[in-house]
């Protein structure tokens, strides 16, 4: 009795996605920012609405405009008040134009698209926990510190036992392909300081 098998065909491994590419930013809705602004502007457009529509019907206008004309026509360009106003109001709208022109979101990171319509990102505080995780599994690491930014992710490890030189390898390798498997649009650059423990007293 002969038995045959089936011969297993290797499958090529697929394609890795490329290392960088250009994702932009998840943008912040700003409601809050938002909500402020839409409210101030109705108050105020309201008030001098009113105000107006009072005047043409030949009624006296309110006293706070009255009161706002004539401290306007009184007090010259450089007086105090005049100047901490303009600088609130300097303040407010560079504040509201730096809103405008950035995106938001800093603690979201791009990941590489898989399909042209999802997007997907990977809050940082998670992705730092996971580059934490991975060096506390290399042997002789006693403690892991993460700070990851957009750019960089920097790792402070310290190493109880075994040489300094060879914890750090096997770190470097170990987050390495840790960073690549996060699928980040562009993945940080890793910049890695292994210490051992101070001593006590």
């Amino acid at each position: 009795m002969s038995t045959e098998q089936t011969p297993v065909m290797d499958k090529p491994p697929p394609a890795e996605a490329p290392a960088h590419t250009h994702e932009a930013r998840f943008w912040s809705p700003r409601r809050a920012p938002a909500v402020l602004v839409a409210l101030l502007t109705l108050v105020v457009a309201g008030a001098f609405l009113y105000d107006i529509t009072a005047v043409r019907a030949h009624h006296p206008a309110m006293r706070w405009r009255r009161e706002l004309a004539r401290q306007l026509a009184r007090r010259p360009l450089d007086d105090t008040w005049v100047l901490v106003g303009a600088g609130i109001g300097f303040a407010l709208g560079l504040w509201l134009l730096v809103l405008a022109v950035t995106p938001g979101l800093r603690d979201l990171l791009p990941m590489r698209r898989t399909h042209p319509d999802v997007r997907a990102g990977l809050r940082r505080d998670a992705a730092a926990l996971v580059l934490r995780d991975r060096a506390m599994d290399i042997s002789g690491v006693r403690r892991v510190r993460v700070r990851l930014h957009r750019s960089r992710a920097h790792v402070l490890a310290v190493s109880h036992f075994r040489e300094l030189d060879e914890v750090r390898t096997d770190l470097e390798t170990a987050l390495t392909e840790a960073i690549r498997s996060l699928g980040l649009a562009r993945p940080p650059k890793l910049t890695l300081l292994v210490l051992r423990p101070g001593k006590k007293g």
